[in-house]
């Protein structure tokens, strides 16, 4: 099969969840440490060869072209500090992929987002990331583990993770049967079932590869909860029609969604920066002996 290489990174949520913070900036663009969350995101559909992304964007988004542009005045300050390696960073960020951005005007749901998509991808297979959850993988990449199961099966492939039973009601959990090492071929998907209802424990994790015709189910998707075009409704209905897999992605997935996961993600990831682990886990270690 040919490469894959475009990607689409719906981040054109309100983030109510996280107001006041997000009343005047994107979500996606809250930091991670030093790092905004959608660089951490393009990084990695980058480091899996894709060199052309769309990103879908809204109202008071700016700040996200804004970041992934370059900066000449910030970059002669910069220079004339003699910072050098700084300058050279914020270089890369913006040449990493070539990034595009289409905005949507009305908040119609994910599937409306990716739908914004169709002439971009041009009827060729894309990945899909969520903008606001970073996917922590110390092997390959995540999007780049679903392309290699969309290598062997061939079909639209689902990022799945294991959840706790107690927390299934909080995703989309897939029904489906194991047909190999972490790959499912999967009957349904049902949004935020109640445990017992539940069907799996694989709940859908921010991360898919969709083949061009999900389109034609997205088009003719009706609206469903709070009016919004979901694309678990569509991916239903492409399932019912032809094969759709699932792929238990190894890595750790980060929601920026709420402010007690996000506290837990800067822990994690400033535990993991060489240049503040020490002086960090130091300082946690007396905070706790403090109590």
């Amino acid at each position: 099969m040919g490469a894959i290489t475009k990607a689409v990174i719906p981040a054109a949520g309100r983030g109510t969840r996280f107001l006041p913070a997000t009343k005047a900036q994107p979500k996606e663009m809250l930091p991670i440490v030093d790092t905004p969350t959608i660089q951490y995101v393009v990084e990695e559909a980058v480091a899996c060869g894709i060199t052309d992304i769309l990103i879908i964007t809204g109202k008071d988004k700016r700040s996200i072209e804004d970041h992934f542009d370059r900066s000449i005045e910030l970059e002669m300050c910069l220079e004339k500090g003699n910072r050098q390696q700084v300058v050279k960073d914020l270089r890369r960020i913006s040449e990493m992929a070539n990034i595009h951005y289409v905005r949507q005007a009305e908040q119609k749901g994910l599937g409306d987002a990716i739908l914004h998509a169709r002439y971009h991808v041009d009827n060729e297979p894309f990945v899909v990331l969520l903008g606001d959850a970073v996917v922590y993988s110390e092997g390959r990449p995540c999007i780049g583990q679903l392309v290699d199961c969309f290598d062997k099966v061939g079909g639209p492939v689902i990022g799945l993770e294991k959840v706790p039973k107690e927390k299934v009601s909080r995703y989309g959990i897939m029904d489906g049967q194991k047909i190999g090492p972490r790959t499912f071929v999967l009957s349904d998907l049902v949004e935020k079932p109640s445990i017992e209802e539940a069907p799996s424990a694989y709940a859908v994790g921010g991360r898919y590869l969709l083949t061009p015709d999900i389109f034609k189910y997205l088009e003719t998707t009706k609206p469903g909860k709070n009016g919004e075009i979901q694309l678990t409704d569509a991916l239903r209905r492409q399932l019912g029609e032809r094969p759709v897999f699932g792929y238990q992605y190894e890595g750790l997935r980060y929601d920026i969604g709420n402010r007690l996961d996000y506290l837990m993600t800067q822990v994690e990831f400033g535990l993991r920066r060489e240049d503040l682990k020490g002086p960090f886990l130091a300082y946690l270690k007396r905070k706790l002996k403090a109590g």
